[in-house]
């Protein structure tokens, strides 16, 4: 049984691209960093997320708590996420014309897409984002929003977007450092952001070194090791349900057959040990020893 959990644990993450392939084209959007826990939710099936994964139209992603998400589109765009944020990818796709198109639903939680001047795209963009009540169409720049049940907040960085609040006419903002606001259901004029206000924004998106970080060429891993098979695959399932992409690896004890439940990836060290720090105060998954190395 528990040989057969792990081959499952192997298709899943080739259903979700973590494995690259040489001749495969380009992913619409791929988890180029995540600050653990997060999930992926496909086809009504919850997954831990993992780093290098890549998105499908209709995903729809979800941040823990003190997590962070950065995901690079097919456009060579980024997105981020802060903590306890809730991202669906509504519609994505690449049109014969060379136009990448998107339309991505903010349902709670703080987000940031930028375009970025370095990826030569030679197509054309077509991005809207919603937030809640209020959508901003985007043409090649840089914003920040947060969708909550009483407010959404639209900031442009820089470029321009037009912000449409539900119910009402269109908005055009051109002015870097502006911001538009919808209170209760009601609009605020657009006003120039304070520097104290977009500093404390910015960070809530920000990936944060040092705290659980994941990447695809991660080194380091946090292991519970020596296992039998029945805590082992408590073990597998608790951590997976927790947002954590957990991993089944057969070893030896002498001549006993055990196992080891590891997630990897984690950046440095310091993302690990916070990492295996954060887990032991997690209620069931306290109750493991977690070790950490490469």
């Amino acid at each position: 049984m528990l040989k057969r959990f792990s081959w499952a644990a192997v298709l899943v993450a080739w259903s979700l691209g973590t494995a690259a392939q040489s001749r495969a084209p380009a992913p619409l959007a791929s988890v180029a960093a995540v600050q653990l826990p997060a999930w992926i939710d496909r086809a009504g099936v919850r997954l831990p997320l993992a780093p290098g994964a890549e998105l499908r139209a209709y995903d729809q992603v979800t941040t823990g708590a003190g997590s962070r998400l950065l995901l690079r589109t097919a456009d060579g765009s980024t997105v981020k996420l802060g903590e306890n944020a809730i991202l669906a990818l509504d519609d994505m796709h690449m049109r014969e014309d060379n136009v990448f198109a998107a339309a991505m639903k903010v349902a709670q939680g703080a987000f940031r897409f930028t375009t970025s001047v370095l990826v030569k795209f030679r197509g054309r963009r077509e991005v809207s984002i919603r937030f809640a009540t209020v959508t901003a169409g985007i043409r090649g720049t840089d914003l920040w929003g947060k969708s909550t049940p009483d407010r959404q907040v639209v900031c442009l960085i820089e470029g321009e977007i037009e912000v449409t609040p539900e119910g009402e006419g269109a908005i055009r903002m051109d002015q870097p450092m502006s911001y538009y606001r919808r209170d209760y259901g009601t609009s605020r004029p657009v006003a120039p952001v304070p520097a104290d206000d977009f500093r404390e924004w910015a960070a809530e998106t920000e990936p944060q070194p040092g705290r659980g970080l994941s990447t695809p060429d991660g080194k380091w891993q946090v292991t519970t090791a020596g296992l039998a098979s029945g805590p082992a695959l408590s073990a597998y399932t608790e951590l997976r349900n927790s947002g954590f992409p957990a991993e089944i690896v057969p070893a030896k004890i002498g001549d006993r057959r055990v196992y080891d439940v590891r997630v990897a990836n984690f950046a440095t060290r310091q993302d690990a040990e916070s990492a295996a720090q954060a887990l032991k105060r997690q209620g069931r998954l306290g109750r493991y020893q977690y070790s950490v190395g490469r």
